[in-house]
Parts: structure tokens; sequence; C-alpha cells
């Protein structure tokens, strides 16, 4: 397999902290508004009482409210002031091993499709001062984060500008963080787990001389949801249609604390030693797997003694 090398940029030992923005306007979500923008023929088509009920069941009052209240903050400020709204906690570990000047991806499962990517913005701010997330572009539409987010087109063409920011992020020094499913995990056999994982983020990793990093987040979505998904799929439909619940979800899990796990890096060499790039894919996803069984353990362990 032949990988181009690119030229990493030369490292800058001056930290970016995360300031706040300017604005004229406060952002809102508009759920009518973002139908039009993505699929503009079928909205023509959606009758009202059908956007109606759209609007309530992603939450849009509850999101613009967070919007309204902190739209103001930096994106890390933004974060915590979300997690407190919705009561949710969360630690890491094995962060505190990477070196703070390394050049990183991060591979991490992806339970929530949205929480988790900001879990980690966090934590990953904290270390490193800043931070990138590879997200659905429908996550623009959340004004205050877009500082972070490297969006990616799911359903469509990828947009010249979105790829040109994804590759220049790639040559610079930010940690970059990647879910390489794409989707958020489902329960198909009875286990909560990620669809089958993309290559594409080792491709990335390579050209942009990047050591991977294997990273677990523990949690689950409801039954509810689950089941959709599971129905959705033996019905032979193709749009996701479980994904409109995902803000519902998010707001469900108040009270709850979360564990991320990080793991050890993974060079070049370890990774091609596996063989072939899905091969290697495989690796990782099983490191990344291997570390939610240790906190599956340590839980088991703790609840012993």
């Amino acid at each position: 397999m032949s990988i181009k090398i690119a030229e990493p940029r030369r490292r800058s030992h001056r930290r970016s902290r995360l300031r706040p923005r300017t604005r004229n306007t406060m952002p809102e979500i508009d759920i009518g508004a973002v139908l039009a923008a993505k699929a503009p023929r079928l909205a023509r088509l959606v009758p009202r009482p059908f956007v109606s009920w759209l609007r309530r069941t992603v939450r849009e009052r509850e999101i613009n409210h967070i919007l309204r209240t902190y739209w103001d903050l930096p994106p890390q400020e933004f974060i915590r002031a979300c997690f407190r709204e919705w009561g949710v906690t969360y630690s890491v570990e094995g962060l505190e091993r990477l070196d703070p000047a390394g050049r990183y991806l991060f591979a991490s499962n992806h339970p929530f499709g949205g929480m988790d990517g900001m879990m980690l913005a966090d934590k990953l701010i904290d270390r490193f001062g800043d931070a990138r997330v590879v997200v659905n572009d429908l996550l623009m539409y959340l004004d205050p984060l877009r500082p972070l987010w490297i969006p990616v087109n799911k359903h469509g063409a990828q947009s010249t500008s979105y790829a040109r920011r994804f590759e220049e992020e790639l040559a610079g020094d930010r940690p970059i963080l990647t879910f390489p499913a794409g989707l958020c995990s489902r329960r198909p056999r009875g286990t909560v787990e990620d669809p089958a994982w993309k290559s594409s983020f080792l491709k990335k990793a390579y050209a942009s001389q990047r050591q991977v990093v294997p990273v677990f987040v523990e949690g689950e979505l409801s039954d509810f949801f689950y089941g959709v998904a599971n129905w959705r799929r033996r019905l032979g439909l193709r749009f996701n249609i479980e994904m409109l619940w995902l803000p519902d979800e998010m707001f469900s899990q108040s009270g709850k604390h979360f564990r991320i796990a990080v793991g050890e890096p993974l060079s070049a060499g370890e990774l091609s030693a596996c063989g072939t790039l899905a091969e290697q894919t495989e690796y990782v996803r099983k490191k990344t797997y291997f570390l939610g069984e240790k906190l599956r353990a340590e839980t088991a362990s703790g609840k012993k003694a």
C-alpha cells in the first residue's frame, strides 16, 4: 500500500487558548430552515404538523434556551455550561500520559452521537490548549461550537471548503478527534457497539504523520432508540430515522456520570505490522473496546470491594 506522507508544519510552542467570539446576532436553531437548507425539495412537501412534531422531537425549544443563555461564551465554557444544564458529569483517565506537544489523532467509539465529542473536546482543550473534532455538518448549526468542529457531510457531496479545512487542520498541530464509525453506536445483537469503522482515519493519520490514540467513552442510549434502529434496519429503510431522537437522548442523560479511557499512542510501525489497512483499523477498534472492558472490570472490582 502506497501512502503519501505530508510534511508536518513546524511546531509552535505557543498554545492558543480559545477566546470569546464577537457577534451581532444571537444564534438559534430553526428546524424548518434546516430542513429547507438540507433537503429543499422535501421541505416543500412536508406538512406543517410534521414540522411542529419535528421541533418537539429534536428539542428545539430546549436547545434554543441553551443558545440564548450561553451563546456568547467561548467554546469550552459553552460545553461546560451545557453539561451543567443537563446535569451530566464526566472524567477522563490516561490523557495525562500524553505529551502536550505531541501530534495526535484520537479515534473513539461513538455512544452518544454528539455529547461524547463535547466531553472529549473539553478534556483535550484542558490538556493541549485547543482541539478539533470531526463531526456531522449538521452540528455546524450549533454556532458557539463552530470553532471546534471539522464538518463532514454524511449524506451528500463533501464541500470544497469543508475538505480544505480538514486538510489544513491535519497539517497543523492541534489534536484531532475522530469517530471512525461515522454513526453513533447501535445495539444490533444485544450489545452496544459501533457500526463498522471506516479506514479513512488511518489514511489521514499517516498522511499527516500523527500518532493514533484509541479512546473509549462509556455510556449508552435508551431501549427506545435502539429498538427504532433495529426495526428500521429490519424494514430495509436506509434513512436513519432513529437519529431524530438523538437530542432527546442527550437531555435524558441527566444525573449520570461517564468515564473516558485514553489508551497509549500507536506508532505507524505498530499499525503497519498488523497487515492491511482494514486489519489495522480492526486493531485500533479492538484496542478501543479493550479500554471499555478495563473500565467495566474496574467497576466490578469496586462493587466487590
